[in-house]
C-alpha cells in the first residue's frame, strides 16, 4: 500500500505570521525586547507579520522561539505564551473553536484543525470508562524547543477550556521530564497536581466533562465556521505532517512493526530519502518506533488493563522477557513500575 503524499514538512511555509507567531512577538514586544534582535536569523520581518503577508516554516517558528527563550529569560514565557494561543484569531478555525458546544467538540475541533490552530504540537484523545486523555505529539521536530511547545500547548488547552465552559476543569497534567526548578510555573498555569517523570507528555480529567454544555455559542456558526475551515486546509493541499504522518502509518501497523524499507515503499520514496526525511526533523526510524509502541503499550496497559504477556503478544513479541528489555529501553522504566505509576496517576 502506497500512502497519499500529501503532508508538510519543517521547511513548508503554511504558518501564517500573524497567527500564533504574532503572538509570540507580542509577548516579548511587551517585556522590552527589540524586535530586530528578536526576528534575527529567522527570516522573518515584523513589517511583513504586521501586513499579514508572512507564511513562515515550524523551524522559522522555532527559531523564533528559540530567540524568544534566549532574550525573554523568565520561567513564565511558554505558559503566557500558552494562554494567548486558544481559540486564538485565526479564521474559522478560532470561530468554530469558540462556538464549540462542548469540550468534546472542542477537543474535536482543535484535532480536526491541527495545523491551523496547533502546528508544532499534534493532540490525540484517548478515552476510557472514567477519564479522557489527551497525548501529545511532536509534529514538526522541535527538538530543543519541545518543552517550551509542549508548556504552552497545555497551558492553552486549560486556559481554553476555563474560558469557555466558565469554570477551572479538573485537570491533571503529566510530563516526561524531571521536574524542572520553576515548577511553580506549573502550579499556576496547569495546577497543583502536575506530575513528572512520567511515561507520557499527557493530560487527563473526568470523562462527564466532555460533554458538559457551554453557553453563549452558537451551533450555526460552529458548523459554518468548521466548513469554512475545511475549505481553507483545503487550500493547503495537506492536513496533518510528515511526522504524524509517519506515526499513524507505524500506529496501524504496531502488530506487524514494519520495516524502513518497507515504509519508505509505503511512503512512495526511497529508504535513503525517508532517512534524510526523518533526520532533518531531528530524529530516527527506530526512534518513531520505539514512540509507537510506546503509546500501544501504556495505551493497553492503562485502558486496557492488558497484562505484560497480553502486551508483549499484541506487540508481536516472541517472548515476555524480550519484551521486557524493549520496554525499559523505550520508556526508561520497566513494565511493573510503570503500571505502578498508572494506578497511582
Amino acid at each position: 500500500m502506497t500512502l497519499k503524499t500529501h503532508w508538510c514538512e519543517s521547511d513548508s511555509r503554511f504558518i501564517a505570521g500573524h497567527y500564533q507567531p504574532a503572538a509570540l512577538i507580542d509577548l516579548a514586544l511587551s517585556r522590552d525586547i527589540d524586535s530586530h534582535r528578536l526576528l534575527r536569523g529567522t527570516g522573518l520581518f515584523h513589517d511583513d507579520i504586521l501586513a499579514g503577508r508572512s507564511r513562515i516554516s515550524p523551524q522559522q517558528f522555532l527559531g523564533l522561539i528559540d530567540n524568544s527563550r534566549r532574550l525573554l529569560d523568565a520561567n513564565d514565557s511558554s505558559f503566557l505564551f500558552g494562554q494567548r494561543l486558544l481559540p486564538g484569531h485565526y479564521g474559522p478555525a478560532s470561530h468554530a473553536l469558540r462556538h464549540a458546544q462542548n469540550l468534546h467538540q472542542a477537543l474535536e475541533t482543535l484535532i480536526d484543525y491541527q495545523l491551523l490552530l496547533s502546528p508544532l504540537a499534534a493532540p490525540r484523545l484517548l478515552l476510557d470508562e472514567h477519564y479522557a486523555y489527551i497525548h501529545w505529539l511532536d509534529s514538526c521536530g522541535a527538538n530543543e524547543q519541545w518543552r517550551f511547545v509542549l508548556e504552552a500547548s497545555m497551558t492553552s488547552m486549560v486556559a481554553m477550556s476555563a474560558w469557555l465552559s466558565g469554570e477551572r476543569l479538573p485537570w491533571q497534567c503529566s510530563f516526561r521530564h524531571d521536574e524542572p526548578r520553576y515548577v511553580e510555573q506549573y502550579w499556576v498555569h496547569l495546577g497543583e497536581h502536575s506530575q513528572f517523570n512520567r511515561p507520557l507528555d499527557m493530560m487527563r480529567l473526568p470523562r462527564h466533562c466532555l460533554a458538559q454544555p457551554w453557553s453563549n455559542t452558537s451551533a450555526t456558526a460552529g458548523q459554518v465556521a468548521r466548513i469554512e475551515a475545511r475549505e481553507q486546509l483545503d487550500q493547503l493541499g495537506f492536513a496533518s505532517s510528515f511526522l504524524d504522518c509517519l506515526y499513524d502509518y507505524l500506529h496501524a501497523h504496531v502488530q506487524q512493526t514494519p520495516s524502513l524499507e518497507q515504509t519508505a515503499q509505503a511512503f512512495a520514496m526511497s529508504p535513503a530519502t525517508l532517512k534524510r526525511k526523518l533526520h532533518k526533523h531531528h530524529t530516527g526510524f527506530q526512534q518513531q518506533v520505539d514512540r509507537v509502541h510506546t503509546h500501544v503499550a501504556l495505551y493497553l496497559y492503562q485502558v486496557k488493563g492488558f497484562s505484560n504477556e497480553e502486551v508483549a503478544q499484541y506487540l508481536s513479541f516472541n517472548d515476555t522477557a524480550n519484551f521486557r528489555r524493549s520496554f525499559k529501553r523505550w520508556t526508561g522504566s520497566t513494565p511493573k513500575l510503570i503500571r505502578q505509576l498508572l494506578a497511582l496517576g
